[in-house]
């Protein structure tokens, strides 16, 4: 059985923390505490997204303080979010000594909503560099019709993850997966439910 004491959520790039699956996930997972944060260039009123480094280093921030008001680790907190939010919460659990010298933050679990394996149309620029370091438990809940990486794409190089790693795959769902807030909610309860014993 894994300890949590809570959930760490952030938004794609394109959205904020008041994202609709984002509250369902809250909602979904009380009255386990969940905690959605918005990246910086969002709360600044910026529409594009800082680099890599800077977000990375604003989910650890994060990360860390929402563990200290737990009176947790953050070995006991699961991050996780939608698409490039997903994907930076993975690289923080795997750490990024090619570029920073950062270890990997010690945490439960990711949750990964809508993975950007690649750019649409682009399938040779993956973004998979991290993967043979994330040894955590990893929930990717992908749309089959997701225009940033099938269900195929996927599978194939989430099997390099040597963490546990768990699909879902919602059916006729596009990179956004609208009106699939429910769905997405009770896979990750149920996936918590697995990891911890009970939600």
């Amino acid at each position: 059985m894994t300890a949590v004491s809570g959930v760490l959520l952030f938004p794609g790039a394109g959205s904020g923390s008041d994202h609709p699956s984002l509250i369902a996930i809250e909602e979904k997972l009380s009255p386990l505490p969940v905690r959605r944060n918005d990246f910086e260039y969002r709360i600044e009123g910026r529409k594009a997204p800082d680099r890599p480094r800077k977000l990375i280093s604003r989910v650890r921030e994060c990360a860390d303080a929402f563990a200290t008001d737990l009176g947790a680790s953050t070995s006991q907190l699961i991050l996780g979010g939608r698409s490039m939010g997903g994907r930076m919460c993975s690289m923080v659990a795997a750490g990024v000594p090619d570029t920073d010298g950062l270890d990997a933050m010690p945490v439960a679990g990711v949750i990964l909503i809508s993975y950007p394996l690649h750019p649409p149309a682009k399938p040779e620029s993956l973004r998979v560099e991290h993967f043979e370091r994330l040894n955590v438990p990893c929930l990717f809940i992908q749309g089959t019709k997701d225009e940033f990486g099938s269900p195929e794409e996927l599978q194939e190089w989430t099997a390099k993850i040597p963490g546990e790693v768990t699909h879902h795959f919602v059916q006729h769902a596009h990179h956004e997966m609208k009106k699939k807030e429910g769905e997405i909610a009770e896979v990750i309860q149920d996936w918590l439910g697995r990891l911890i014993g009970s939600v």
